[in-house]
């Protein structure tokens, strides 16, 4: 009998847990059903691109891709492939990352998006120099795209910018131009972007999608803040006060009101703000209602490429809840998903072990 490759199983694997009984429409001519499909079910492997001895072991990327995940977004920090903030040399080597993870990925049959990760630097010269900015996000992508074209074009995406930290006027404007250069270097490839304001899901009403027909767009979901944020890194940040909170967040909830009380004693009074404008919760749907809405009006793809629950603060329970409504609802709307990250703060796997919690990942699969 013959032997399927690897990719082949995990392909036939991710076809029956897609669900093929619940057929999806089809959203748009110009973006293949394959590629929606895979794209379907991911996690961000943060960090790889920025420092290579961080990138996720072998076993660990084989674990996720047998359980069913069929998507891994690279993101490429914009200051370390931009000529203005990094010299050739470095340019070339980090390429050269990308290159290689994209050769480990494709190899256990991942579909791969090379994610343009705005930072710090680059967002301070996107909002004082548009025009430079314009230059260096092409110059960037010029590399990038040569690393892309040796590789199939049905299996890695290109998403233009993370998190455009501009206007909506600029991004609008500049997003034709940059998808436009993008597509000349590309010609096959799915492109993937998204609004400005966090890519949040209240900001994609404003967003008018490009003539291009062959894009994903792309929103990012961490409401309400005070429940994925708790526990927040930054001691300057209220959020940091915010500890147990539980999800949903009902008043009468007893965890919410030892939580109030706790602030309350401590004289936390930014904390217990943002705590009391949570209750009560709008739900899941009512989060992501504006981003379904953009959808009917304009039959485009959707993804929710970033989404998390900070590990540190949050009831255990309440995190898996909260990501499996996450990933129920995208099902439900025909939504791909990614979730953020694989090995950090908001980890799919133990710090300490890095191990994979199964209970997470059987959360976001719908499996639980």
């Amino acid at each position: 009998m013959a032997r399927l490759s690897i990719p082949a199983v995990f392909a036939a694997a991710s076809i029956l847990l897609s669900g093929t009984a619940r057929a999806c429409p089809a959203l748009i001519d110009g973006v293949a059903a394959d590629r929606l499909n895979a794209l379907s079910r991911g996690v961000n492997a943060d960090g790889w691109i920025a420092d290579p001895r961080s990138a996720p072991p072998r076993s660990l990327l084989l674990e996720l891709r047998k359980a069913g995940l069929t998507h891994i977004r690279l993101p490429v920090p914009a200051d370390f492939v931009m000529p203005r903030f990094a010299t050739k040399a470095e340019i070339d080597g980090r390429l050269q990352t990308v290159d290689t993870a994209l050769k480990t990925l494709l190899a256990l049959g991942y579909a791969v998006s090379i994610d343009l990760h705005s930072g710090e630097q680059f967002n301070a010269l996107h909002k004082d120099d548009p025009p430079g900015a314009m230059i260096e996000m092409k110059s960037a992508w010029t590399g990038l795209a040569r690393v892309m074209q040796r590789h199939p074009s049905d299996r890695v995406f290109a998403e233009l910018l993370n998190e455009p930290d501009v206007d909506a006027a600029q991004w609008q404007s500049e997003v034709r131009e940059l998808a436009g250069f993008i597509r000349r270097q590309l010609p096959q490839t799915t492109l993937i972007t998204g609004p400005v304001n966090w890519q949040r899901a209240d900001s994609l009403p404003g967003f008018t999608p490009l003539d291009d027909p062959n894009v994903v767009y792309a929103i990012h979901f961490y409401d309400p803040m005070v429940f994925t944020h708790q526990a927040h890194w930054d001691p300057n940040e209220p959020l940091h006060d915010v500890t147990g909170l539980p999800y949903p967040i009902r008043a009468d909830d007893p965890g919410v009101l030892q939580l109030r009380e706790q602030l309350t004693a401590l004289d936390k009074r930014k904390a217990q703000a943002m705590v009391d404008r949570a209750i009560p919760d709008r739900g899941i749907d009512k989060w992501l209602e504006p981003a379904a809405v953009w959808q009917q009006q304009y039959s485009r793809p959707i993804i929710i490429n970033e989404f998390g629950v900070l590990k540190a603060g949050a009831p255990r329970d309440s995190r898996l809840r909260w990501l499996g409504g996450v990933t129920a609802y995208a099902r439900q709307q025909c939504w791909g998903w990614t979730h953020w990250e694989l090995s950090q703060g908001f980890g799919l796997t133990d710090a300490v072990t890095g191990k994979v919690d199964r209970a997470a990942l059987r959360a976001l699969l719908g499996t639980r």
